[in-house]
């Protein structure tokens, strides 16, 4: 099996960052994996200090077959950076794995990555493999290695191929018909609740995610996403630091595949159950979502105290 490389974008969050490649570290195909990393520019002073700390570690970085450093000298902003960076490497690369630098990775996560990426190759409607999934509430006797899937995926540790990527359009020229068409937006609407709204504050400036664009793409050509039922992926991001990752986090608390098995158990048909598709909702529905706001402006009243 071609082993996908592995992509990691990062900031200025040195602790988080040593943390997260640590992690990888102790994937059991971490040295047989290439890794390339791209660091950000300053966006100011105050962050060029950080920056020059956060490069000085990335060139004492071992443990895996290559390395490969990009270092841009301006700043692009995460989204322009992944879009960028995942580019790039797939110009040379039929698959990627991508990671940021606040996350956390089980040791069978670069198993999982390239055995899905390689049993649904030839798979047009299976668009992206996920590594985190939410605590569904599934608890007990199920198996760790078993996966299902969603209509929308998700940002935190992903891998995709070249076929789905290169077709992706990062403009959205259809968004003033989409946003006329209240039947596809409710149809959107089932990857979660705040997809339509995210979306619109990318078309009007107010939000510059690279993840919405793809997610409304993969919506478009109808496209799933490949979850496995406990996460390889632990979000580390919810700190003071953090440009992106904001809120309460205990809604993201996952549960976390801890028997590391290699082997992975698929679902035997590529569509989006119910069951599954309705736990999910009920972390990204409209009503959870308005709690976890509750939460973190509690957490923020507190820290004032």
């Amino acid at each position: 099996m071609n082993l996908s490389p592995i992509l990691l974008f990062t900031y200025k969050r040195l602790d988080s960052l040593k943390e997260t490649v640590d992690a990888l570290k102790k994937n059991f195909l971490a040295k047989e994996s290439d890794l390339f990393i791209f660091s950000d520019g300053a966006k100011n002073d105050k962050d060029a200090q950080k920056i020059n700390h956060v490069r000085s570690y990335l060139k004492t970085i071992n443990g895996f077959k290559s390395i490969n450093i990009h270092e841009s000298p301006k700043n692009k902003g995460l989204a322009n950076s992944i879009i960028a960076g995942v580019s790039q490497i797939i110009e040379h690369s039929e698959t990627v794995i991508v990671l940021e630098d606040d996350l956390l990775t089980t040791p069978n996560f670069l198993n999982y990555m390239n055995d899905a990426l390689n049993k649904y190759s030839e798979v047009e409607k299976v668009f992206s493999i996920s590594g985190y999934s939410f605590n569904l509430g599934i608890n007990g006797n199920k198996n760790q290695s078993e996966t299902y899937f969603l209509y929308r995926g998700w940002s935190w540790g992903w891998a995709t191929w070249k076929s789905k990527w290169s077709k992706v359009d990062w403009e959205v020229k259809d968004y003033n018909t989409f946003k006329e068409n209240k039947k596809l937006q409710k149809e959107f609407s089932k990857g979660g609740s705040d997809l339509n709204a995210m979306l619109s504050k990318q078309m009007e400036g107010s939000l510059d995610s690279w993840a919405i664009r793809w997610f409304y793409h993969q919506f478009k050509v109808g496209g799933l996403t490949l979850y496995p039922e406990y996460s390889k992926i632990y979000n580390n991001g919810f700190d003071d630091l953090a440009t992106h990752t904001t809120g309460s986090s205990s809604r993201y608390l996952p549960l976390i595949d801890e028997n590391y098995n290699k082997e992975i158990i698929y679902p035997k048909s590529i569509e989006v159950k119910n069951r599954h598709l309705k736990l999910f909702l009920n972390k990204m529905g409209i009503w959870a979502r308005i709690y976890s706001k509750f939460q973190t402006i509690f957490s923020k009243i507190l820290k004032t105290k």
